[in-house]
């Protein structure tokens, strides 16, 4: 905390004073003095405490910094004159914080004529590097070039020849004092004095020149020659580090944020310090150290070194001034307060207020002075002068907000301030900390300020872990809220402090702090407080804890830590506490036992209490400094170790034995004796020798079930790719036009995966296997395979150049669909911009580069799929990817459901729960012994990485077991259980059988150095023990192929058949069965897929430095697979059989193999890991029982005893691999796939997937309990405490982790993540709670500052799924599906059915010349009239009568139950360019057409109502028409209203070929999205005038899909009815507006016939138009083919309106298409028969014939009989055809016909006998209108009304003016009743029946009495109510022929008010 002395007399400030003015005059040669007096009183600033004490003016501060900033796109401090460059000897102007303005140091004025210009020597020459990068510079012997930096050219570095005995050496020392240099311009030499040199060369410095702080670079030529910028000069003990990484903060955000997030360490991203001296990480050698405070200081890249820290609490006060421009006191909190505020306003940032507008803050200030020592305000007494030599640091400490939320703010984010060091606030670290102790430690920031560091500060370690846990953040309400928290009740610092000690006892000695965990328990602390708060509402408050009782309730709590927790109080400052716990610990002796935690208190009465906490753990400490490290660093760290041979030691230690024995000497010893001879390489014992030669012509057995390019995809695939289609259906729908599916033939894609070679061919593999190349017409069959290769790239630096060529694909084909996959998306998702500044990490950036590049944003048809296992560092806060367009994998739980599923995913969590199991050997251990072993060493080597440790204790254990199974047997004891377990089983399985198949282990190394010492190591060992023919050792380098040695590639090549000779394995998968230790190396695992035979995974390196979620997760994630389903369903049952059991189960062929061996060692850790009791009897299984391949299936673990290696082995020999075994194949890992996705036999067992991790397949009998286990995995400890398996159903600890290394939390208070959180719900948490860092690629995506919205990218989706799950599989078919589904929008499904009832035997009497155009007049009207239907929809009607019908025999005709709706036969088409299409159709052209612009739109179009009389109706009817604006013009509004009088028409004469002349009318219902009216493209773009005829309450709906078309409202009266009414009104309208018309152009002078008197009336579901022309391919006529193309509508009507004398036709029409249509049915050109659908129709011609409005079925049949009969001409054109379009919503559905008024919800369906019923009687009625349930009961009733009717089509049931559906057993003869009429000839005919429906004046008795009836002949008289059908009966004379009973009337079951039709029934007689 700042010093703020306000009560102290002001001497201090006035000693201050004076001494700045004494030393200004001595320095000054022309300013004269400010005098002090008026300095001190006559300031503006009265208060000398004010926080705006202000150093050089601010706003020249803002310049200079903006200045640089950009200049040079990064902020260069390196001679800025405010921030101190951190050398000991800094000049005191720059330091003294009086109220003196800084003077500036005078230099001698040049001499005359001289250049002055900056860059350029006194004598003119050039000294920019810039400028002499490419000149020969020659130097004397002994000089080195350098590179001065000038303040006012901070771009460019001048070149300088310099005696290289003045510069220092590389540990920054032995520099002779004094100067020697020459100018490399002019060639001036010996320069003497620094000074003079500056002089010369124009340096303009402000500050006294200083070789130390003004040269500052060696230049180095570059091997072309060039000169250029090379490393820092290391004046000073390589203080050149922290000077790069000091100043790095000051970059402002690139969203001006308040935040100055840190990166890496510097501005750019450079990671601080070790890339430039070569100096390690962790070296004492750094003799200074810094921390910059991020944002989140937790896990700060930059806090690469040890660190100090000095933390101010800045008060309100410089808040409010800075951000008016003040510059603030140093930070001090201001005191004119005099009384101390409440400790809980200390914060560690000042509170974030942006109403203040808190600024980042740096401080960066010097250290004491050599010189002239100031006093400094607040320290009475001078600083002692005994610490001058000591170089020392003040760190620089960022105070800001946690909340970065932006503020609008000057340019300056950060305002630098020169600090001076209070007395009482400094710790020397004492000489030798290191060494002496042998330990680090590690200080964790508490609250308050942390002093200065001195010294030996490279032993020390500074971390923020807990830092941000104090900083009590402020959040919104309603989060506050959700927390279960009041804003009132924070935490105090006493309640902090307290909360802190408790943890550290908890903690107990084996775990290190974690923040997480911390944070959750100040979380719950806080909810208490609010709990208690609540309780006491208001009263009493609850008393805090007093500062006073605050020390000895801090011993209290640590009292019980068994000694681990110390407290120490002090009264002055935290310094005094910490140098008392360094001098304790470097005085310490060995044997003397240190405290893990020291707590330092400072209960200081001024400043409040404050605290921190030092770690002395050896293993706390450790474990807290490399977490601090990322994985890159560390990695970087132990390289270095290696390079500099730091490991030495540590290697020589390992170059004994256990037993002391020299080991290279031992090994060649065996060597020798072994001699030529190597151990037999299978199906043999390990004592067993062969020579070399006979060992590598061993052939194995052949393994028959490799049957590898079987690939199939699995149920849980299919799903996850269709929610993967149908969320991309979702983005085209979503109405933002991000995405036109619609507009898209074919689909392409790139796989872009990280930099691993095997990844790539794995990759590669499946791609091959799955055929989608083939399926997505990409590539040819046969080159496919070689082809693949272009769709995968490796992010390495050629995916540029392949990028390039990709997106240059993408643009040219806009009609391709692209999907970039980014699979593994998770890993090196750095920015491009902290990429490019990086050194060494060649991958970075270029993932950003490549996802995020303009082009890939914009492109229209290209989709991103990013996928990935571990996706949170995808789910931040500015996530690209909307949360609504990520896809997560189905809930594994759910698959359990399915009966069929083979095999079951075994993951990240099965693992943990597996140790619940309760079986002897767990799957996921911990190996006790050798953490132990692993902590002695650590101890004795502090100063090395424990990885590296780590590692080579590993090689040992693996040699040792090695050595001990074969030679050595003395050995055992020393080698762990564990290891001893896993080295023999991976020795002695390939010896079980003849096959010689073994296991895999994993060894996972990151280190790649370390991997290849391993490897060689291992080899040597294995080598020498002639082990080399046994097991391949392979080094799993993410950079290099596989390399195999020859005699194994030729095992695996014999055991999976039929490879061809050049055969090598590529990816992990090829290794089935191979045994083998693979050395896994990389930065991090990157989703290869391992073989079946992975039985180990020995993880015990991986531990403390993996402390994020991915990190841990990803390398557990190796070991995921599929097991059979037993394995987690019956683990106790499956896993604990006993070994007598085993014996049993065994048919063993080679019992001479039995391995005895000692079971006296304890097990590695039994009863510690799984709770057992642990006993040998219990984990170990008798020794005795071998394992072939039916034993293994019993079952035990390979691994239940320590020594017991058998227990689990895999002598599968061939043909007993279970070939009925089906695997359930892992599918990330795609094994082999079948094209067909469908396929539901799984594939056979060896499909290359791993979908066993090891190959346990039962013999063929016995399967059912035995299934092969999952790999073992072995952790360290660390590891295993986060991953085991938590108390009380909890998730693994590692859930609740920091997600990534690249992003941070967003705030210490955030709720936990629990375990039932789905993947989707963990998404939202983590998009909630967590934000990129700066390095990270989303970075820049930061919300917009007004709205606060993040921009996603609209065609961007996420996969995510648990690791090897099947994600390669299921995208690739998702791709599959996606081409399907483009393909279908490009298909329709038309009706394909032939027409019915066709009879070709006659051709028509009238002879037609083939080739007409159109039908002649003439010969058409002679024609007779066919009245048999041929539209197969109506097959199932009943047959119109005809002369011919009476010959055909009734069997003939099928009797098909027409209760069952018919599927009917559909054939998909592609779509032309001539489609009708509907609302889901975008394109450019047609963009206006359709136009779903804005609500504005809407309200453009205007209503207008139309009334026209109806004779018909007997009424007036009003329609209501909507017309756009931008179609009024069809229409004619009267001069004065704006009152609608007609549609316009044109004349017959009128020729234009760009229009259509006929009005369009279609009738619509219920198809609003699906009906085909968008007739754009099928006009072909041209004018035509097209209506939409809606019902009243469908309108709005209409309306809105189709804003631009004009509708036709029928009256809401009409809500029901049929399709009858439509038609009806539409001919009504169309008659009545063709008068209107008639008369307004008459008065125009055009005749009355010239209107053109035809509409079109035309379904919506009218899709395409073809042309068809009879081809003759020789003479004889039936080989004649029939040739379609496909037309426009626009060509048809043309056509069809064109036809001569067309106004003497009624109706004009087109047939419909069939696949079947022949050359036979085209014989005639035109038809004079039905036509249906799609007609023109002549309004004037059929004035008199109306269509009937209460029907709802074969309404046209009908009304074409009534015009046919009326003497009109109907015209069928054979020559073009229609195809109806399949549509499954809307159109005439039938009513779903329900009871009026519900009795109960289920009733059983309402059959068609129940639609009638006796008048008055008690029937259920229904809901349904009459006429509707009148036709629905004649279609049914048939046997009933007409039995004698029935499949006698030789007495048809006569109709008189009407045709309706009496089912399809039935003919029904038309006859008309008017005057005049033509009709069939009924001579000779008698009649079945008699059907009079709603029969009119003209039906009269005298027309009845002409036909003859059967006797016993039916009737059926049908009115509109009870009246009138006895007034009919009387009128028709019937009851003289016809008999009639009471019980044989009926009515239609509906309510009186539904007006029901009544019917009477008679019987002829």
């Amino acid at each position: 905390m700042g010093n703020s002395y306000a009560g102290q007399l002001k001497s201090a400030q006035f000693e201050e004073a004076l001494h700045n003015s004494i030393e200004a005059s001595l320095r000054c040669s022309s300013v004269v003095p400010r005098p002090i007096f008026s300095q001190l009183y006559l300031d503006p600033d009265q208060h000398p405490f004010s926080s705006a004490d202000v150093k050089p003016k601010v706003e020249d501060l803002d310049k200079d910094l903006v200045h640089r900033y950009t200049q040079n796109g990064s902020l260069d401090f390196s001679n800025n004159l405010t921030v101190n460059e951190m050398e000991d000897d800094e000049d005191d102007e720059e330091m003294s914080d009086s109220n003196s303005p800084p003077i500036p140091y005078s230099q001698k004025p040049a001499p005359e004529g001289s250049c002055t210009t900056d860059g350029f020597c006194q004598a003119g020459k050039d000294l920019r590097l810039v400028s002499l990068c490419m000149e020969q510079i020659d130097i004397p012997a002994g000089f080195l070039l350098v590179g001065a930096k000038s303040p006012n050219l901070p771009e460019h570095i001048l070149v300088c020849a310099v005696d290289k005995r003045f510069l220092p050496d590389d540990h920054g020392k032995n520099a002779l004092l004094g100067f020697s240099g020459n100018c490399i311009g002019c060639g001036e030499r010996g320069f003497r004095y620094f000074t003079e040199f500056s002089n010369h060369i124009n340096l303009k410095l402000t500050t006294q020149p200083k070789k130390q702080k003004h040269l500052k670079y060696y230049l180095v030529r570059s091997s072309q020659g060039v000169l250029s910028k090379g490393p820092l000069i290391c004046w000073k003990e390589c203080r050149s580090r922290q000077s790069s990484a000091t100043c790095h903060s000051m970059k402002p955000n690139s969203s001006g944020s308040s935040t100055v997030t840190p990166e890496n360490g510097t501005t750019n991203g450079y990671k601080s310090g070790f890339i430039q001296t070569d100096s390690p990480i962790l070296s004492s050698a750094n003799s200074a150290i810094n921390l910059s405070g991020a944002q989140d200081l937790t896990r700060n890249k930059n806090v690469v070194k040890p660190l100090a820290l000095s933390l101010q609490v800045v008060g309100k006060t410089f808040a409010a001034d800075a951000a008016n421009g003040n510059s603030s006191h140093g930070g001090k909190s201001s005191a004119s307060s005099s009384t101390p505020a409440r400790p809980g306003n200390y914060s560690l940032s000042p509170r974030p207020s942006y109403a203040s507008g808190d600024q980042a803050t740096m401080f960066i200030s010097g250290p004491p002075k050599k010189r002239h020592r100031g006093w400094y305000p607040g320290s009475p007494v001078p600083q002692p002068g005994l610490v001058v030599p000591v170089p020392t640091v003040r760190p620089l400490s960022r105070t800001e907000s946690l909340l970065s939320a932006p503020v609008p703010q000057t340019p300056l984010t950060g305002i630098l301030q020169p600090r001076p060091i209070p007395a009482g606030e400094t710790v020397i670290v004492p000489e030798n900390l290191l060494s002496n102790s042998g330990v680090r430690p590690v200080i964790l920031i508490g609250y308050g300020t942390l002093p200065y560091f001195y010294g030996n500060v490279g032993d020390i370690v500074v971390s923020p872990l807990l830092v941000n846990c104090y900083k009590i953040p402020q959040l919104e309400n309603k989060d506050l809220e959700h927390l279960g928290l009041t804003g009132s009740q924070l935490l105090s610092v006493e309640n902090m402090i307290l909360l802190t000690i408790q943890y550290l006892v908890r903690l107990g000695p084996d775990q290190i702090p974690l923040r997480e965990e911390f944070e959750q328990i100040m979380l719950k602390a806080m909810q208490e407080f609010t709990l208690r708060e609540r309780a006491l509402q208001m009263g009493a408050q609850c008393t805090p804890v007093s500062p006073g009782q605050l020390p000895w309730l801090a011993r209290l709590v640590a009292s019980v830590s068994q000694d681990l927790v110390h407290v120490i109080v002090t009264q002055n400052s935290l310094a005094e506490g910490i140098s008392e716990t360094l001098r304790t610990l470097s005085e310490m002796r060995h044997y003397q036992r240190l405290p893990d935690y020291v707590v330092a208190i400072c209960a200081s009465k001024i400043r409040g209490n404050e605290f921190c906490v030092v770690v002395l753990g050896q293993h706390q400490s450790r474990a807290l400094a490399e977490s601090m490290l990322t994985t890159s660093e560390f990695l970087k760290e132990i390289s270095y170790e290696l390079i500099t041979g730091k490991v030495s030691f540590l290697a020589s230690h390992f170059k004994t034995t256990s037993l002391g024995d020299d080991l290279d000497k031992l090994l060649d010893k065996m060597q020798q004796r072994r001699g030529e001879s190597v151990v037999t390489p299978f199906n043999g014992d390990l004592n067993e020798c062969v020579s070399a030669q006979e060992a590598a012509a061993m052939i194995p057995t052949q393994n028959l079930d490799l049957d590898n390019e079987t690939f199939q995809i699995y149920q849980p695939q299919l799903t996850v790719a269709r929610k993967l289609l149908s969320q991309v259906c979702a983005i085209a729908d979503s109405g933002s036009q991000s995405l036109d599916l619609g507009h898209f033939s074919k689909v392409d894609f790139i796989i872009i995966v990280p930099r691993s070679e095997v990844l790539v061919q794995q990759t590669l593999q499946r791609i091959r296997q799955s055929g989608v190349l083939v399926d997505l017409g990409l590539e040819e069959n046969g080159t496919a395979y070689q082809r693949a290769e272009k769709y995968v790239v490796r992010l390495d630096n050629e995916i540029q150049t392949k990028f390039e060529v990709f997106m240059r694909r993408v643009k040219q084909n806009p009609y391709t669909l692209f999907v970039l996959v980014h699979d593994n998306s998770h890993v090196e998702l750095t920015s491009v911009i902290s990429g490019s500044l990086s050194h060494g990490e060649p991958s970075h950036g270029l993932a950003d580069r490549v996802i995020n590049c303009r082009e890939v944003l914009e492109a229209f048809n290209l989709l991103v799929l990013q996928v990935s296992s571990f996706p949170y560092t995808l789910q931040t806060q500015q996530s690209r990817i909307s949360s609504s367009n990520e896809v997560h994998w189905i809930q594994l739980d759910s698959m359990e459901d399915m009966s069929c599923q083979e095999k079951l995913y075994f993951g990240l969590n099965e693992y943990s729960k597996s140790l619940q199991w309760g079986i002897t050997s767990p799957l996921l251990r911990c190996d006790e012994t050798f953490e132990k072993m692993v902590n002695t060493l650590l101890e004795r080597y502090p100063r090395l990485h424990s990885m590296v440790v780590r590692c080579y204790l590993l090689i040992q254990q693996y040699s040792e077991a090695l050595m001990a199974l074969t030679t050595m047997a003395s050995l055992r004891d020393h080698s762990t259980p564990e290891t001893l377990s896993i080295m023999d089983d991976l020795i002695s399985s390939p010896g079980k059988t003849r096959s010689g198949r073994g296991h895999m282990l994993i060894i996972r190394v990151p280190s790649v150095q370390l991997a290849m010492l391993a490897k060689e190591r291992l080899q040597e060992v294995r080598d020498k023990l002639g082990l080399q023919y046994r097991f391949e050792i392979i080094l799993g380098n993410p950079a290099s192929e596989l390399s195999v040695a020859t005699h194994f590639v030729a095992r695996l090549k014999t055991w999976r058949g039929n490879e061809p000779e050049e055969w090598t394995p590529r990816t992990y998968q090829d290794l089935e069965g191979l045994p083998c230790i693979v050395i896994l190396t990389g930065k991090d695992p990157l989703g290869e897929t391992f073989p079946r035979s992975l039985k180990y995974c020995d993880l015990r390196l991986i531990d403390s430095s993996y402390l994020t979620r991915t990190a841990l997760e990803q390398e557990v994630g190796l070991a995921c697979c599929y097991v059979s389903k037993e394995v987690i369903r019956g683990p106790a049952v499956a896993l604990d059989l006993s070994g007598k059991e085993q014996e049993r189960a065994t048919t063993s062929e080679n019992d001479a193999d039995e391995l005895l061996i000692d079971l006296e060692r304890p097990q590695s850790n039994s009863s510690a890991v799984t709770g057992t009791s642990g006993s040998i009897m219990e984990n170990g299984v008798s020794s005795s029982s071998t394992a072939d391949k039916s034993q293994k299936l019993s079952l035990t673990p390979g691994f239940q005893s320590p020594a017991n290696s058998v227990g689990l082995d895999e002598g599968v020999s061939a043909g007993t691999a279970g070939a009925g075994e089906t695997l359930k194949q892992e599918c990330d890992s795609l094994g082999p796939q079948l094209a067909s996705s469908s396929t539901s036999k799984p594939p056979p067992p060896s499909s290359g997937a791993r979908a066993l991790p090891w190959p346990g397949q039962a013999p063929r009998g016995c399967r059912g309990l035995h299934a092969a286990l999952p790999p073992v995995v072995i952790l360290s400890k660390a590891a295993y405490s986060l991953l085991g398996a938590p108390r009380g159903g909890k998730p693994p600890a590692s859930s609740s982790l920091l997600p990534h290394a690249d992003v941070a939390w967003v705030s210490a208070l955030r709720p936990l993540l629990h375990k039932d959180m789905s993947s989707e719900e963990q998404s939202l948490y983590y998009r909630q709670w967590t934000s990129a860092r700066q390095h990270h690629a989303d970075f820049s995506n930061q919300p917009d500052p007004a709205s606060g919205a993040r921009t996603c990218h609209p065609r961007r989706l996420l996969l995510t799924g648990p690791p090897q799950v099947g994600k390669t599989g299921s995208y690739l078919q998702f791709l599959r599906i996606l081409f399907r589904m483009l393909i279908r929008l490009l298909e329709v499904d038309v009706y394909d059915e032939g027409e019915i009832n066709t009879d070709h035997s006659e051709s028509s009497e009238v002879s037609q010349s083939e080739g007409e155009p159109w039908p002649d007049i003439e010969s058409f009207s002679k024609m007779p009239f066919d009245v048999s239907v041929h539209d197969p929809k109506y097959s199932l009607m009943s047959l119109v009568y005809t002369e011919k019908l009476a010959g055909v025999k009734q069997e003939a005709i099928k009797d098909s139950k027409a209760e069952e709706p018919r599927k009917r036969g559909t054939m998909s088409m592609m779509l032309t360019k001539y489609a009708a299409y509907n609302t889901f159709h975008h394109c450019e052209q047609c963009h206006q057409y359709m136009d779903f612009t804005s609500a504005a739109q809407m309200s453009d179009s205007t209503l207008h109502a139309f009334t026209f009389s109806s004779s018909m109706l007997g009424e007036e009817v009003q329609l209501y028409f909507i017309i756009p604006k931008s179609k009024e013009s069809h229409f004619v509004f009267s001069k004065q209203g704006k009152h609608l009088e007609s549609m316009r028409l044109p004349l017959v004469s009128d020729k234009n070929l760009n229009a259509v002349k006929s009005p369009i009318f279609t009738p619509s219902s219920g198809r609003h999205e699906h009906g085909l009216l968008n007739l754009f493209h099928a006009m072909e773009g041209i004018s035509h005038l097209h209506l939409l005829v809606v019902k009243e309450y469908e309108m709005p709906l209409y309306r809105k899909y189709w804003p631009n078309h004009i509708m036709l409202v029928l009256p809401g009266m009409f809500n029901n009815a049929g399709v009858g009414a439509a038609r009806f009104l539409i001919k009504e309208l169309s008659y009545h507006n063709l008068e209107l018309e008639r008369n307004r152009l008459e008065e125009l002078g055009v005749k009355r016939q010239c209107v053109w008197p035809f509409i079109v009336v035309m379904d919506d579901s009218c899709v395409l138009w073809n042309i068809h022309s009879v081809q003759d391919q020789s003479s004889q006529p039936m080989e004649a083919g029939v040739s379609s193309k496909n037309v426009s509508l626009k060509s048809v009507l043309q056509h069809i309106e064109a036809t001569p004398k067309i106004i003497h036709y009624a109706i004009l029409g087109i047939q419909k298409w069939s696949s079947k249509l022949t050359s036979q049915s085209l014989k005639a050109p035109f038809s004079r028969c039905h036509v249906h659908d799609f007609i023109l129709l002549n309004i004037d011609l059929t004035q008199n014939v109306q269509y009937d409005f209460n029907r709802y079925f074969c309404e046209d049949v009908d009304f074409n009989l009534r015009t046919n009969s009326s003497g009109l001409l109907i015209c069928r054109f054979n020559n073009f055809s229609l195809m109806k379009k399949h549509v499954q919503v809307g159109g005439q559905r039938d009513f779903i016909i329900k009871p009026k008024i519900m009795v109960s919800e289920s009733l059983a369906p309402i059959l068609p006998l129940q639609y009638v019923c006796a008048p008055d009687s008690e029937h259920t009625l229904l809901a349904a209108p009459a006429q509707f349930l009148l036709e629905k009961f004649l279609q049914h009733a048939s046997y009933k009304l007409f039995p004698k009717a029935i499949h006698n089509f030789k007495s048809p049931v006569l109709a008189i003016d009407c045709y309706l559906n009496i089912g399809p057993e039935v003919a029904i003869c038309y006859v008309s009743s008017r005057p005049h009429s033509s009709n069939v000839s009924c001579e000779g005919v008698f009649f079945s029946g008699l059907l009079l429906y709603l029969c009119d004046s003209f039906v009269g008795a005298d027309l009845l009495k002409k036909f003859n009836f059967l006797k016993g002949a039916t009737l059926c008289v049908i009115c509109q109510d009870r009246s009138s059908l006895r007034q009919t009966i009387v009128r028709l004379e019937l009851e003289d022929e016809w008999q009639f009973r009471l019980r044989d009337e009926f009515q239609t079951a509906n309510s009186s008010d539904d007006k029901p039709l009544y019917f009477l029934t008679g019987r002829h007689v």
